[in-house]
């Protein structure tokens, strides 16, 4: 589904990301671990669009998508959440998802500011969808509530469903159990493997060893910008080079 080729990147005379390249299988949980600083929200960045590679390829489905902009990555299915939880905080939950909706409208400003009867028949079919986006997440009851009021793991519930709504290929998860308490985490990972089951393949960069020994299929580990290691779970669990990134030698 994705494929990393030589993936580097520097800002200034700063290397951040050197000869990275891995696989991430389709209908795959593929988790990208490794101590902080080790480049994994950068390598996500460059993966989406955010960063040019300075040198290397991202091919998504056998495409070549380096050149192209985070939108239209988007449009071909590659969609991401974020460390920090992005949302209009001013706009209702439901809203907020009607805005991940915003691939599959096609009413320009004209129909939307004379409501053009195309245009609301649109707006319906969006509202609805959304709805049906916020109950697979968990959360129905709250499509009124003003976003910037919810909690922190009730706004993690709607960023995922906001992303949900795209219909991804591939769904990058940028640390998405940060915040949450035990039985949120939990929680989450039966809706990462919900959303595995839909079809979606998801990589996901995390620090809950727990998390992602229960629920990836393959991890990738990278330490100070490089690729460390790359197998199963439990194989990354028995490399010592990774224990001793972690913790240090004995």
């Amino acid at each position: 589904m994705l494929k990393l080729t030589g993936i580097g990147k520097r800002f200034g005379g700063l290397t951040a990301l050197e000869g990275i390249s891995f696989n991430v299988a389709k209908g795959s949980i593929t988790g990208i671990i490794g101590p902080n600083g080790a480049g994994k929200t950068t390598l996500f960045n460059v993966a989406t669009g955010i960063y040019p590679p300075s040198e290397g390829a991202v091919l998504l489905d056998g495409r070549d998508i380096s050149a192209l902009p985070s939108e239209s990555r988007a449009r071909l299915g590659l969609v991401r959440t974020f460390q920090n939880i992005e949302l209009f905080g001013k706009m209702t939950v439901l809203e907020n998802v009607m805005v991940g909706l915003h691939t599959q409208s096609s009413s320009g400003i004209f129909s939307c500011a004379f409501r053009m009867p195309w245009q609301m028949s649109e707006e319906r079919r969006i509202r609805e969808k959304a709805k049906e986006w916020l109950a697979f997440v968990g959360i129905p009851e709250l499509e009124d509530v003003e976003a910037g009021t919810l909690s922190f793991g009730k706004g993690r519930l709607l960023e995922i469903a906001r992303a949900m709504a795209l219909e991804p290929k591939l769904l990058l998860m940028d640390e998405p159990a940060a915040g949450l308490n035990s039985r949120e985490t939990a929680e989450l990972a039966e809706l990462i493997k919900r959303i595995r089951d839909l079809g979606v393949t998801v990589a996901l960069v995390e620090h809950d060893m727990d998390l992602v020994m229960d629920i990836c299929d393959a991890l990738v580990v990278l330490n100070l910008g490089t690729m460390l290691a790359e197998g199963t779970p439990r194989e990354i669990q028995d490399n010592q080079a990774v224990v001793t990134a972690y913790l240090g030698e004995e």
